[in-house]
């Protein structure tokens, strides 16, 4: 069955940044939800060790970002970036030893307003910091045809065919490797649009994350927020549903933890979700290898 989209009035564009450099969290020291002093690996960087399909919690680092995230120097610019690049786009590393290498965007990070992209490890081991990378923006606009109010954000065309959505009767179906409560989004609830950055799953309540397999996270999971709208802004909506992909690795920060970047939402619950475990960005995109 073939996906009716919008995808041929669609712009596909250039936009371009760089490596970011890697920082720790906060600059230096941050204190735990437990009240513990920590000096850990934060965002931005080249991280060969770490890619989709990874734990969420694998690692000694807050927020981490898997591969190589990148962002302009000029804000403004970024700005762009962020929003323009969509899961799935094509990334062409533009300078240096890995000039010509190609990567897909896995993620869109809120605050820093990063952009990641996934590279080989051996294209990564090329990469320095700052080195440039154009992204052939597409998605932006994208809509389904007779999926009622579904809306989709963040999507290249492609992503949504190999993901295997699926759309009849006004309502969409997709994979989803967890389903997760609303009541434990945290940071990045009240912005007024959701074409940029991320959310982040809380998972300091014990009781909560064992009934839901919260640790369980991987880097690039789909998921679905269940009694969350994302239509206008990241908002709690009794019979609302969003599903997103996960793009940033645990915090320790109250508040914080995995960060979901939206991909479809419904105010009224269209979405019909199947929870399979291979609902990962590096199965649906193939970035892992057999």
């Amino acid at each position: 069955m073939v996906l009716k989209t919008n995808r041929d009035r669609l712009v596909v564009t250039a936009v371009t940044g760089a490596v970011a450099p890697s920082l720790t969290s906060s600059g230096l020291y941050d204190v735990s939800f437990e009240g513990e002093a920590l000096i850990v690996p934060s965002v931005g960087g080249i991280t060969p060790n770490v890619r989709v399909g990874d734990s969420a919690f694998a690692f000694f680092a807050d927020h981490l970002e898997p591969a190589v995230s990148a962002r302009h120097e000029d804000d403004k610019i970024n700005l762009s970036f962020n929003v323009l690049a969509c899961i799935g786009n094509e990334a062409v590393v533009t300078s240096g030893d890995a000039k010509g290498a190609t990567g897909r965007v896995t993620g869109k990070h809120g605050g820093v307003e990063h952009v990641m992209i996934d590279f080989t490890p051996e294209i990564m081991r090329k990469m320095v910091i700052g080195d440039t990378i154009q992204i052939w923006a597409h998605g932006v606009g994208l809509k389904l045809a007779d999926a009622g109010d579904v809306k989709v954000f963040n999507a290249d065309p492609d992503l949504l065919d190999a993901w295997g959505v699926r759309v009849a009767d006004g309502r969409v179906a997709a994979r989803v490797a967890k389903t997760i409560p609303a009541a434990v989004m945290g940071s990045g609830l009240g912005r007024a649009t959701v074409a940029r950055g991320d959310y982040d799953i809380q998972t300091f309540d014990d009781e909560t994350a064992a009934k839901h397999g919260l640790r369980d996270l991987r880097l690039g999971d789909i998921v679905a927020i269940v009694d969350a709208d994302n239509s206008y802004g990241r908002i709690y909506r009794t019979g609302a549903i969003s599903v997103g992909v996960v793009v940033h690795g645990s915090s320790f920060i109250a508040g914080h933890g995995p960060g979901v970047t939206t991909l479809l939402t419904s105010t009224s619950g269209a979405i019909d979700v199947t929870v399979d475990p291979d609902a990962n960005l590096a199965t649906i995109l193939g970035l892992r290898g057999t």
